[in-house]
């Protein structure tokens, strides 16, 4: 599918490197290979892919860098034209024991890593973001989640709504992208995926295409 005009919507996707006890992370796969299973399969009308993004599996040593990422989205936006043009933040994330997709609904503020991330840091119940209050306060995605996940399904895809993203590292980088575009007045969306031993990686390269095209017929 091609589009006539100037897209309506730029989709930023991350995902992540390697872990304590995932070795192979589907999404850095996913995220390596989707620019170039894009082009082949065609971008659905109205749609621009723009940055592909493999983070560290870490909190508060890589938020630099992650801020730099996001920051990336924004740099040269023109505010004029954010009414008809939108920015979405797209973050892939492995949950090992899944057997379904995961829409997150929302991020905590609270860091709490089972084991260290891949920097050594293992924070328990520590705010996230000190100044935004305590670790019980949680920030919502602005996009439908129920609406998604309905539309995913009716494409064949097993998905379910979910309102908890752990605690770790995809939590963490979850909330500091929430907070980030409730000030760039932009998107953001978290969604989780199995490893591939349980859903094979030709098949979540077809949801993740499947997923652009429904967040892009949103606008």
């Amino acid at each position: 599918m091609g589009s006539e005009g100037p897209p309506m919507v730029t989709i930023h996707v991350t995902g992540f490197k390697k872990f304590h006890g995932v070795f192979e992370n589907p999404t850095e796969v996913i995220v390596s290979n989707l620019r170039g299973f894009m082009q082949k399969k065609g971008l659905p009308r109205g749609l621009e892919l723009g940055s592909c993004s493999v983070l560290e599996a870490a909190g508060e040593g890589a938020k630099a860098a992650l801020y730099q990422i996001l920051e990336s989205a924004v740099t040269g936006l023109d505010t004029k034209s954010s009414g008809t043009r939108q920015v979405i933040w797209l973050h892939l994330g492995v949950n090992s024991g899944a057997a379904k997709f995961a829409i997150e609904n929302q991020a905590v503020n609270e860091a709490t890593f089972r084991c260290p991330d891949e920097l050594g840091w293992r924070p328990q119940r520590v705010p996230i973001v000190p100044a935004d209050g305590c670790i019980s306060r949680t920030r919502e995605t602005s996009l439908p989640v129920s609406e998604i996940v309905k539309a995913l399904e009716s494409m064949g895809y097993e998905v379910t709504h979910s309102n908890n993203a752990g605690r770790f590292v995809c939590n963490y980088v979850y909330y500091h992208s929430l907070l980030f575009a409730e000030k760039h007045r932009i998107k953001s969306i978290f969604v989780h995926v199995p490893l591939f031993y349980t859903i094979n990686e030709e098949q979540q390269m077809q949801f993740v295409a499947s997923l652009l095209e429904v967040l892009a017929s949103l606008h």
